[in-house]
């Protein structure tokens, strides 16, 4: 059985390495890794961690490229690359533009495709933008939809997925997150070496880890963001540490905001496992980012999501996330009663992850094998 998985950004690697790593060893399974390139240097630094070893670089990256370029140089590139593999299956993640324009040319190989992450949604088409999207064209071509919960399932149902070829399994994010928390922990050798990476870091100051990049926060967004952390590295109590995504426009917010700002640490995007050092050591952490709302909880940290919608909303419900949007005092007023007010901080940390128990990757695989290699199974009603 030939298993094909492509991907092409940094939370993609994350969340199909443990399910790769099992592939590659799986009896009777030939796991065949293509990279589109969407990401570079990010992609590669998760899959030196993980061990992933590409079968295929579609090295499709340009600077500044446009989601029409991603498009189209990935549903070109992965026609000559399935003509060559003939997989059986085809396995893609979340809601990328490079899992959509796989998924679009597995359809058109005839190929059945499993879509890990299935059924996130927020209503809105233009947020996230252009996720929202990408995730409900790859519901109506997968054979197969793997929920990260209950409510992914319910609003594939609703879509009129056929709930037999839907199986809840969490989320393998979270399968990835414990992982790289378990080498920290038994690693001595490899804790030590972070703390040494980050010995700039001020113990008598919390620490406020941030993330942004959603494309739907260009235009201002992230402009507010970055000035409401100037205002919070004011306080005197604590420090921001900020990973700046390589996309110009992120860079460029960031930069001319906050680069002479005190107590605020602009750093170059990190590997994973300095990242998720970085999430234990945080107090709590403001991110537009969908992975991070799924693993912070499972490490007891609150989330303030610098969104207006969310895909997520089990966190949500659970009391682990909070969505504050783009606007500075917001963003300022929701920070500071964390910060200020030590119930409603408990409240938060304590509250239960609602996106696995770390076991998705077996389910999936398991779901897989049953399957075989039936081609048929790409006749989704749906489309």
């Amino acid at each position: 059985m030939r298993i094909m998985s492509v991907l092409g950004t940094r939370p993609e690697a994350i969340k199909l390495a443990p399910l790769l790593r099992r592939l590659s060893i799986a009896s009777g399974v030939e796991s065949v890794v293509c990279v589109t390139g969407q990401h570079r240097e990010m992609l590669e630094q998760v899959n030196s961690l993980f061990g992933i070893v590409p079968d295929v670089n579609l090295d499709i990256m340009t600077l500044s490229q446009s989601l029409t370029h991603v498009t189209s140089a990935t549903l070109g590139g992965l026609e000559r690359v399935l003509q060559r593999y003939r997989p059986d299956w085809v396995v893609v993640q979340g809601d990328t533009s490079s899992a959509f324009a796989a998924s679009l040319a597995a359809f058109y190989a005839r190929t059945p495709v499993a879509h890990v992450e299935a059924g996130l949604r927020t209503g809105n088409p233009y947020s996230p933008w252009p996720e929202e999207i990408n995730r409900r064209l790859i519901a109506c071509v997968a054979a197969r939809h793997f929920a990260p919960t209950l409510g992914a399932k319910e609003n594939l149902i609703r879509e009129g997925i056929r709930e037999a070829d839907i199986d809840v399994t969490g989320n393998t994010v979270i399968d990835a997150l414990l992982l790289v928390r378990d080498m920290l922990h038994t690693d001595a050798w490899l804790a030590a070496q972070q703390r040494r990476h980050f010995d700039f870091l001020d113990p008598g100051r919390r620490l406020i880890l941030v993330t942004g990049h959603r494309r739907e926060n260009f235009g201002g967004g992230i402009e507010r963001v970055c000035r409401a952390l100037a205002q919070l590295a004011d306080r005197g109590d604590v420090q921001v540490v900020y990973p700046v995504h390589l996309n110009p426009t992120v860079q460029a917010a960031a930069r001319d905001i906050l680069s002479d700002t005190g107590h605020v640490h602009l750093l170059p995007p990190l590997d994973y496992l300095p990242f998720v050092w970085l999430m234990e050591q945080s107090y709590l952490i403001i991110t537009d980012s969908g992975g991070v709302q799924e693993e912070a909880p499972s490490l007891g940290k609150p989330v303030l999501v610098t969104r207006n919608t969310t895909e997520r909303p089990e966190a949500v419900a659970a009391g682990t996330v909070q969505l504050v949007g783009t606007d500075p005092e917001q963003l300022l007023r929701q920070t500071a009663k964390l910060l200020d007010e030590p119930v409603a901080y408990q409240a938060m940390a304590r509250a239960h992850n609602p996106y696995g128990d770390g076991q998705a990757t077996p389910r999936i695989i398991k779901r897989l094998l049953s399957m075989g290699s039936a081609t048929d199974a790409a006749n989704n009603e749906c489309v």
